[in-house]
């Protein structure tokens, strides 16, 4: 029997196959395209446990044999931790799914999508997602799939499915697209300043052709899928919960609209203490039922306040923006900062410029990455109240870097305008409510306080949703609590004439163009609410560059004098940094780069390269050291490693007999340059000047 599907998507053929590999895991499929390959296998334990939420873990890994490399780090093998892609695409596959398993799911759950070959023009995201579906779709885990995915461009105008990594270099749309037979499960992506209208069509485009991926794996389950394991939802005790819920409510519906995050969550704090001390010890047992229950009749009171008596928490319009402070260039030594405030979410911007030594190197399976520009989010715990163990980056610390950086990179200065590193950080300080936003605010500023030539201001906005039958809300600027009771997470950054970066989220089945469309312009609104705001505090990029950043010229040299430069060894080079206190690049095309701390150093250093690389020039008085004496004349050195010849007879007016009654070695002589052949022969003159000065 054939183990395998395909179907052509943008003139290739995408395979899933299974029962070939990794049979002993609950499911497990291949998928190809071109000549890339991922394996995707997941398992789902047997023992329930006791967590109160569900317990998935999703892992990508991208083994550098699969682009016939070895790895080029100090163990030469794939180091534990993630990289920033893998890690990206991990919460790629993790989104979409995880509101697919059935409400109240507790087996450990974890799906692992190895690429086992790369060919450098498919990018293997998307078949991990695909493939991710797929085996859960034949596997006994309950999954409400399929779901299928596409990455979307537009390049000359023309939409394409799944451009290859040198095409998305061209293409000024790039996102990436799931959804199930009917609707948007999650958006990932961005574009180079693009319209609403081009962003809606692009997603729905790529929708559209994701339907035969969904088609194949409906196929695939009839013919290898094997029967889901029952599982029965926790049931309530009706009882217990209309004993809960006619304690909590009334209070409920007090302390849910208190001004203030804080204080808001010490009144629902209260309520639920309260409740649990009336009911006594006799319920001691059924706490985490209780508190199961509490939080039902809370979300419940939350999107009725929206549905029903058309309102919100914070008592604002459903398309209102809470209020904004902007305050750039508040630290003096960084090279450019700036705090945003967007009511209860506060970002501090910073901003350090460096030189090209300073770009990130990252080894891909495509080969090693320099990266010139470095966003880098932080998210303390005290911006929440709360006490945790400080450690390294969490995914969700990456991903709203990774969202960040995209929403800002389109409007960086190319580097042959602006020759610097830049690292950017997001420091967290306060957060009720998209602060990977408010990065995007707080990012924009620093960079105007930092002089950074920027083509464009970019700002952003959340935006959410409360959906129930009918009846829509759309909400501009969520909180956090309206994050967690309502049904869509939906980010737009973009400057005053389109989108940059996007990226949504939903907790429902699937959502419409319609109500895409809807929340898109929603959010355009609101995000030039918030850019006029940023530019009433900045409004265009500092002119200058700070004191304390670092200082870079850079020159052209002819590539033939690189050698001189660098000396034997690198002899000379090293001494001039040391000299200077610079740093200094020389590519093969004879680009030199100098970094220094102060423009002194930088120009000192500029002096001795051009003393090096300086050309003999025809009729040019220079000072020269007598290096040789002949019969016929004096060699003198006029630059560094250039010499020419002072023949007997232009050594002095007068007529000389030998050529050492006029210099002598070691001698520092002044002498004009007659002429420099084809072949590089210099000829001087000494009797030119004296007579000059005569």
């Amino acid at each position: 029997m054939e183990n395998s599907f395909n179907t052509e998507i943008n003139g290739k053929t995408l395979t899933i196959e299974t029962g070939k590999l990794a049979k002993q895991a609950s499911g497990s499929v291949v998928v190809q395209y071109g000549e890339t390959i991922v394996l995707v296998t997941v398992v789902s334990s047997n023992q329930e446990t006791k967590q109160d939420f569900l317990p998935l873990t999703v892992e990508y890994q991208e083994k550098i044999y699969a682009a016939g490399r070895i790895p080029g780090n100090y163990f030469r093998r794939e180091i534990g931790r993630p990289s920033e892609k893998e890690t990206l695409t991990a919460r790629l596959i993790d989104r979409p799914i995880r509101p697919l398993f059935p409400k109240g799911y507790r087996y450990e759950t974890q799906v692992i999508a190895t690429v086992l070959s790369m060919d450098q023009e498919n990018d293997p995201d998307f078949l991990a997602m695909i493939g991710a579906s797929a085996a859960l779709e034949i596997s006994d885990i309950p999954f409400e799939g399929p779901i299928a995915c596409a990455r979307v461009g537009r390049i000359d105008g023309q939409y394409v499915i799944n451009p290859t990594i040198s095409e998305c270099d061209s293409s000024d749309i790039n996102i990436f697209v799931v959804g199930s037979k009917t609707g948007i499960v999650m958006v990932e992506g961005g574009g180079d300043v693009v319209s609403e209208s081009d962003v809606l069509e692009a997603i729905f485009f790529a929708h559209e052709a994701i339907q035969p991926i969904i088609d194949m794996q409906v196929r695939l389950k009839e013919a290898f899928g094997v029967p889901k394991r029952p599982y029965d939802p926790p049931v309530k005790d009706d009882a217990l919960v209309q004993i809960v819920e006619s304690k909590a409510y009334d209070p409920l519906c007090d302390a849910i609209i208190t001004p203030g995050k804080m204080e808001r969550q010490r009144a629902v704090r209260e309520v639920k203490s309260k409740i649990f001390e009336e009911l006594g010890d006799d319920f001691a047992e059924r706490k985490d039922e209780v508190y199961d229950i509490f939080d039902d009749v809370k979300r419940k009171i939350s999107r009725d306040l929206v549905l029903k008596k058309g309102r919100r928490i914070d008592n604002r319009k459903f398309d209102e923006v809470r209020h904004i402070s902007c305050q750039p260039g508040i630290l003096p030594r960084p090279h450019g900062s700036a705090l945003f405030t967007r009511g209860e979410t506060q970002v501090l911007g910073v901003l350090t410029l460096g030189s090209g030594r300073d770009e990130q190197r990252v080894e891909t399976l495509s080969g090693e990455v320099f990266r010139p520009f470095m966003l880098h989010y932080n998210f303390p715990p005290f911006s929440v109240g709360e006490v945790k163990r400080l450690g390294g980056p969490s995914r969700r610390d990456v991903g709203h870097g990774g969202l960040s950086t995209r929403a800002l990179e389109k409007v960086l200065p190319a580097k042959e305008e602006f020759d610097y590193t830049i690292r950017l950080v997001s420091e967290v300080l306060e957060s009720n409510g998209s602060s990977s936003m408010g990065t995007v605010c707080s990012g924009t500023m620093a960079l105007m306080d930092g002089g950074v030539p920027i083509k464009a201001p970019v700002s952003g906005i959340a935006m959410g949703l409360v959906k129930e039958g009918d009846q829509i809300v759309i909400l501009s600027d969520i909180l956090g609590d309206e994050d967690h009771t309502g049904d869509m997470d939906f980010k737009v950054a973009g400057t005053k004439d389109g989108i940059t970066a996007l990226q949504m989220d939903i907790k429902i089945l699937e959502l419409s163009k319609d109500i895409m469309g809807k929340a898109l312009e929603q959010a355009r609104v609101g995000r030039l609410h918030i850019l006029d705001k940023m530019l009433d505090s900045i409004d265009v990029p500092r002119e200058e560059i700070s004191p304390y950043a670092p200082k870079i010229i850079t020159i052209k040299i002819n590539p033939d004098k690189i050698r001189d430069i660098i000396g034997p060894g690198g002899k000379v080079i090293r001494a001039i940094q040391a000299e200077t206190n610079t740093q200094i690049e020389i590519d093969d095309s004879g680009a030199v780069k100098i970094a220094a701390v102060s423009t002194q150093e930088a120009e000192e250093a500029l002096r001795m390269i051009n003393e090096i690389t300086a050309e003999p020039e025809v009729g040019e008085v220079y000072e020269g050291t007598v290096v040789k004496i002949t019969d016929f004349g004096a060699f003198v050195q006029i630059l560094p490693g250039t010499d020419g010849l002072v023949h007997i007879s232009q050594l002095a007016p007068q007529r000389v007999k030998k050529v050492s009654d006029v210099v002598k070695e070691g001698e520092i002589i002044k002498v004009k340059v007659l002429e420099v052949g084809r072949d590089g022969k210099i000829r001087l003159s000494r009797k030119a000047v004296l007579e000059q000065d005569g």
